[in-house]
C-alpha cells in the first residue's frame, strides 16, 4: 500500500491545542476524585453513587457512542457511498424508544450494576458468565482499535506522530478512568463532545466559505449522485437500503444502547428512572446532530474534492485518510484548527475507552469477583480502581497488536457488531418469553453467535461486489495521477460466495438475535416438555426442576418473595 501524501505538518499551536484537550481531561479526573468526599465505595465508583442527572448522562451517552472511528469514517461513507447514511437517525429513535421502553425499566428496578446480572436472575450463573465474557472479548479488542486506527490515519496524512498520540492518550485515559470513575468519566464525555462537535463545525465552516455556500455544496453533491436518500429496494444484499439502515440499523444499536455494559451502565447511574428515561431522549438529539455534521462533512468533502479524488490519485492509501487531509487542506493556514480537528478525533477515542474502561472493571467486579470472593466495600473500591488500570494497560496493549493486524482491521470491527446482536436475542428471550430456560439460553446464545461470526468473517473475506462506491474523478488534478484506491474487480472465488455471504453488514446482528430468540424458544419448550413427561408444559414444575425462573421485572406476582430473598438481595424492588 502506498503512503500517504503529507498536506502539511502540525504547528506549535496545534500541540497546544492538544495537550490542552488531554490536560483538561485529566484534570476532570482529579476534581471527581476529590469532590464529593472522594470515591468510599465500589458503587461510588462504578455508579457514581446512583445520583447522576439526566444531561450530563444524556451528552456522556452521545459521546461514548461517537468514537474516532466515527469522526474519521462517516463523512468518508457519505463521500464514496452517499448521504444515505443520514436515515440513520431513524434506526437511533428506534433504538431509543426500544430502549426507554423495554429494557431500561428492567436494569433500573432491578438495580443492577453489571448487565449480565439480569442472565443469572432469569436463566442460571452460566449464561451470565457467557454474557460477561463475550462483552470483555469484544469491548478489549474494538477499544484496542479504536485507539490505533484514528491515530495512524491522522499520522499518515499529518505527521502526528503515532505512538506518542497512542501513548498519552491511552495513559490519560487510564488515569483519570482509575481515579475519578463514572463520574469522571461523564463530565470529561461531556467537554470531550463539545470538542468533537467544535471541529466537525470548524471543518464544514471552512468548506463553506471555500466552497460557496451551503447551497453550492448541496447542488454538487446532488449532481454527483450523493443525496441518494431513498431506496425502498427490499433486496437484503443490497449493502444500504431504507430497510437495511432503518430495522438492521436499529438491531445493532439496541445492541449497543440496550444490553452493552458501557452504556447500560451510564443511564442506570441516574438518580431516577425518569432521569434515566430523559437521558435517553435527550442523548437522541446529541446522536442526531453528530450524525447531520458528519454527513454534512462527508458532503464538503466530495464538493471540494469532486474532480480529484485523493484516493483515487494516490495522495491518500485508504478512505479514513480522506478528513484529515481535507483538514491539512483548508486549515493548514491557520494555526491551532488543524491541532482543534486532531483535539476532536481523540476526543472521540478518549470518550469511548474511558466508558470501556469502566465498564470492562464495572463486570469484572460484578460478575467475576464479588460472587466468589467475600470482602468490604471499600476493599472492592480499591479493587475497582486497580482493575481500571490493568484494563487501561490491556487497551493499549491491544493497539500494538492491533498495528500488527493489518487488513484484519474492518473484521475486528465487524465483529464487535456481530457479538452484540446474539446478546440483544439473548436478553429478548428472558424478557419476552416466561418459559425459556437455562438450556434454551444457552444453546440459543451459541447457535446465534454460530451463525453471526460466520455471516460476517467470510463477508469480509468476500466482500460483495456491489460494495463499490459511486463515481470519483481524477480528470480536475492538475497534476500526473499516481492511480491508487481500492480494485474493485470481483474474484472468482468471490463471485462464487456472492449471495449468501452478500447479505447487507447490517442484517448480521438480527440474524444473530433472530437465531438465539427461534432457537431458544425451541430448545426451551422441547427440554420443559422432555422433564415434565406429560406432553404438557408446566411452567410451576419446570422452575421447581431448575430449567428456569420468571423474570424477575415483569413476573414479580408469580415470585415467592421469601425463598427469593434468601437466594439473592432483589425482592426490595417489588416494594410499592
Amino acid at each position: 500500500m502506498a503512503a500517504a501524501h503529507i498536506v502539511g505538518t502540525f504547528a506549535v499551536w496545534d500541540y497546544v491545542v492538544f495537550a490542552l484537550m488531554l490536560l483538561v481531561s485529566a484534570a476532570v479526573g482529579v476534581y471527581c476524585a476529590m469532590s464529593g468526599g472522594g470515591q468510599q465505595s465500589s458503587q461510588d465508583f462504578l455508579m457514581g453513587g446512583r445520583k447522576m442527572t439526566a444531561v450530563p448522562v444524556a451528552l456522556s451517552l452521545t459521546a461514548t457512542f461517537m468514537s474516532a472511528i466515527t469522526v474519521l469514517a462517516t463523512p468518508s461513507e457519505v463521500y464514496q457511498y452517499g448521504a444515505m447514511f443520514i436515515l440513520f437517525t431513524l434506526s437511533y429513535s428506534l433504538m431509543v424508544f426500544v430502549t426507554s421502553e423495554v429494557f431500561l425499566p428492567i436494569f433500573y428496578r432491578l438495580g443492577v450494576t453489571s448487565t449480565y446480572e439480569y442472565l443469572e436472575m432469569r436463566f442460571s450463573r452460566a449464561v451470565r458468565l457467557c454474557g460477561t465474557v463475550l462483552f470483555i472479548f469484544q469491548t478489549v479488542l474494538y477499544t484496542g482499535i479504536v485507539i490505533y486506527v484514528p491515530a495512524l490515519a491522522l499520522k499518515q496524512v499529518t505527521g502526528f506522530d503515532l505512538w506518542g498520540a497512542v501513548m498519552s492518550t491511552g495513559i490519560v485515559c487510564t488515569f483519570y478512568c482509575s481515579l475519578g470513575g463514572l463520574k469522571a468519566v461523564v463530565w470529561t464525555d461531556v467537554f470531550q463532545l463539545a470538542t468533537m462537535m467544535a471541529g466537525f463545525l470548524v471543518v464544514i465552516i471552512r468548506a463553506v466559505l471555500l466552497h460557496g455556500g451551503f447551497s453550492v455544496i448541496i447542488d454538487d453533491s446532488q449532481k454527483g449522485g450523493r443525496l441518494n436518500l431513498w431506496d425502498f429496494d427490499p433486496n437484503p444484499f443490497k449493502r444500504h437500503t431504507f430497510w437495511t439502515i432503518t430495522f438492521g440499523g436499529a438491531f445493532v444499536w439496541i445492541g449497543i444502547y440496550g444490553v452493552s455494559q458501557a452504556q447500560v451502565q451510564r443511564y442506570v447511574s441516574c438518580k431516577s428512572l425518569n432521569h434515566a428515561r430523559t437521558s435517553l431522549y435527550l442523548n437522541l438529539v446529541g446522536l442526531w446532530a453528530i450524525l447531520l455534521c458528519a454527513v454534512f462533512s462527508g458532503l464538503c468533502l466530495y464538493a471540494i474534492y469532486q474532480d480529484c479524488d485523493p484516493w483515487t490519485a494516490g495522495l491518500i492509501s485508504a478512505p479514513d485518510q480522506l478528513m484529515p487531509y481535507l483538514v491539512m487542506d483548508i486549515l493548514r493556514d491557520y494555526p491551532g484548527l488543524p491541532g482543534l480537528f486532531v483535539a476532536a478525533a481523540f476526543s472521540g477515542t478518549l470518550s469511548t475507552v474511558s466508558s470501556s474502561i469502566n465498564a470492562l472493571a464495572a463486570v469484572t467486579v460484578e460478575d467475576l469477583v464479588k460472587p466468589y470472593i467475600s470482602m468490604s466495600d471499600r476493599k472492592l473500591s480499591w479493587i475497582s480502581k486497580g482493575l481500571s488500570l490493568f484494563y487501561g494497560a490491556v487497551c493499549i496493549g491491544m493497539a500494538a497488536i492491533a498495528s500488527l493486524l493489518g487488513g484484519l482491521l474492518e473484521a475486528a470491527l465487524s465483529i464487535f457488531g456481530i457479538i452484540g446482536g446474539p446478546l440483544v436475542g439473548l436478553f429478548s428471550l428472558g424478557i419476552f418469553c416466561p418459559f425459556a430456560n437455562s438450556t434454551g439460553g444457552l444453546v440459543g446464545l451459541f447457535s446465534g453467535l454460530g451463525l453471526s461470526l460466520w455471516l460476517g468473517i467470510w463477508g469480509q473475506l468476500y466482500p460483495p461486489y456491489h460494495s463499490e462506491p459511486l463515481s470519483l474523478s481524477t480528470a480536475g488534478c492538475n497534476f500526473t495521477v499516481n492511480p491508487g484506491g481500492q480494485n474493485w474487480t470481483q474474484s472468482l472465488v468471490a463471485q462464487l460466495v456472492d449471495g449468501w455471504y452478500s447479505l447487507s453488514y447490517l442484517y448480521f446482528s438480527p440474524a444473530g438475535a433472530i437465531t438465539v430468540f427461534a432457537v431458544g424458544v425451541i430448545m426451551s419448550l422441547l427440554t420443559g416438555l422432555a422433564m415434565n413427561h406429560g406432553g404438557e408444559l408446566d411452567l410451576k414444575k419446570c422452575r421447581e426442576i431448575g430449567l428456569g425462573t420468571n423474570n424477575p421485572a415483569f413476573c414479580s406476582s408469580e415470585l415467592d418473595l421469601t425463598q427469593r430473598k434468601a437466594e439473592s438481595n432483589i425482592s426490595s424492588i417489588f416494594s410499592p
